[in-house]
This record gives structure tokens, sequence and C-alpha cells, in this order.
């Protein structure tokens, strides 16, 4: 099973982004990280491809978003997130 694409948007000093990439860096898969910390294009771009998103991370897989660190930490817990990111 190939991995799949995953991206998250970041701030520079955000907790919650650094606790997602650990999380993220911990299943040891590779991501593509967006810094919006000083908004423009890829700010633009976060928001429409997650309607609704005005904190970050934003975490995205094959192009679905799967919401920030608790999300993602929740299904981690619920045993879900290794079968998100095709482990």
């Amino acid at each position: 099973m190939t991995q799949p694409r995953i991206e998250i948007y970041t701030k520079w000093g955000c907790p919650y982004c650094v606790a997602a990439k650990s999380l993220l860096d911990g299943k040891g898969v590779s991501y593509e990280e967006y810094d919006v910390t000083m908004g423009g294009p890829k700010r633009a771009e976060m928001v429409e491809r997650v309607p609704g998103a005005v904190t970050v991370p934003q975490v995205l897989v094959d192009n679905k978003p799967y919401g920030g660190y608790d999300d993602i930490s929740a299904l981690d817990r619920q045993g879900k997130l290794d079968a998100v990111l095709g482990l």
C-alpha cells in the first residue's frame, strides 16, 4: 500500500502544530508542510480547501481534511489513524 499524500498547514510558534507534526513524525510518515504564519496565498488556499478553517494545524490526507491536532490524536487513540495514514 502506498502512503497517501499528507499535508499540514502550520504557523510558527503554534504548540498544536508542533504536536501534530510530532505525532506524524512518530508514525514515520512524510508530509508536506505549508507555513501560513504571514497569511497570503497558502492561507487562502487552506480556507478554500477546508471551509470554516480558522485555526492551525489543518491536516489533510489525500485532499480530505481531518482537522487539527486534537482530531488526529483522537483518531490515534481510537486506533484509526494508522489506517488513514496508510500504515
